[in-house]
């Protein structure tokens, strides 16, 4: 049998880490190595518009309508529609030998488009820009780097060349995630401007400054139809580039993505801006300090390496950058969703 060393010479063996049931058959691990035909079920649904039919409809469908309406085969669809059924993401009910399919709160809430609180862009991205770079997931962890290049055909150190191949995807994406003035560094940097209009609802008296690359403001301010004078877009390169003054600045979802020379570099220029009091807020995803979790953040960390230079890290690495970067009283919240709350003082 298998053991373990452990810190102090005490030895475990692998079975006590394991219930008798899972011994015996190993329903977890069949679980977990079968787990990408379920995203694989939901990226389809999501691409046919399963769930966008089956919220508009008036009432249940068969497999054959579905397959009338979205134009393709009956028997594939009817095997799609019974895994979403087996997943409880779609209902059914069966007539007289005819199964009739109809949408759940769940679905028409997250995974039909027209929802305020849809995730099906999100999906999208992950079909067609994450998926195809984990496929080369071995290459990475023998490399040490991102897959871009073998899976895209993009220079290594340009990572966002491959999420911007779907640059409209990858805005509306972003939108669907959530002082006196603000700076707003999201998604390299601003994004779509999302997170920019909620601060300006909730703190009307207050200046929002959205700074992007030049493609990406562009883009956004696409999707960012409304003239709101306490909204502004910059242009600009927050690693080169001039930072413009504030009180507050939100970083959400960008130290993760860089080495940590790059990501000081870029706390040291927003601690020269920053007013005085002024604090920056970064929003990531936080490991535990003892390695063991959470499973979602480590399963991050994983996919900033096939996918970008950077990785996810524990409260105090955080702690660390920021005291480096000249910043003070660090002050960090899990909020038990999928990203944290680090704050620092100037």
């Amino acid at each position: 049998m298998v053991s373990l060393t452990l810190t102090g010479g005490t030895f475990l063996t692998m079975a006590e880490h394991l219930s008798q049931r899972e011994l015996d058959y190993p329903f977890k691990l069949l679980e977990y190595f079968n787990g990408f035909r379920i995203s694989e079920a939901i990226f389809s649904a999501c691409e046919l518009g399963v769930f966008d039919l089956l919220l508009q409809s008036q009432k249940p469908l068969s497999a054959v309508e579905v397959a009338q309406k979205l134009g393709t085969s009956e028997d594939g669809i009817e095997r799609l529609l019974d895994v979403l059924v087996a997943i409880e993401i779609v209902d059914v009910e069966v007539v007289q030998g005819t199964a009739f399919y109809s949408s759940t709160d769940v679905a028409n809430l997250y995974l039909a488009k027209t929802s305020p609180k849809s995730l099906h862009d999100l999906i999208i991205y992950n079909s067609q820009t994450i998926y195809p770079l984990w496929n080369n997931l071995v290459d990475a962890v023998r490399e040490g780097k991102n897959q871009n290049e073998k899976t895209f055909g993009l220079p290594s150190e340009e990572i966002f060349s491959a999420i911007y191949r779907f640059k409209n995807v990858f805005i509306k994406c972003a939108r669907s995630s959530r002082f006196a003035s603000y700076v707003i560094l999201r998604c390299v940097a601003g994004c779509s401007g999302a997170l920019a209009r909620e601060l300006a609802k909730e703190y009307p008296s207050s200046t929002v400054t959205v700074l992007d690359l030049p493609a990406v403001v562009q883009t956004a301010q696409q999707h960012f139809a409304q003239q709101d004078d306490t909204i502004c877009f910059q242009e600009g390169d927050f690693f080169e580039g001039e930072i413009p003054p504030a009180d507050l600045y939100i970083l959400a979802r960008i130290i993760h993505d860089w080495k940590e020379e790059k990501n000081l570099k870029l706390l040291k220029n927003i601690h020269t801006a920053c007013h005085p009091g002024g604090g920056v807020l970064i929003a990531e995803a936080l490991l535990f300090e003892n390695s063991r979790g959470p499973t979602m953040v480590q399963m991050f960390s994983l996919n900033m390496l096939v996918q970008t230079e950077g990785k996810e890290h524990p409260p105090s690495h955080y702690t660390h950058l920021l005291t480096e970067a000249g910043f003070r009283d660090v002050q960090v919240c899990r909020t038990g969703k999928s990203y944290d709350a680090i704050l620092a003082l100037k």
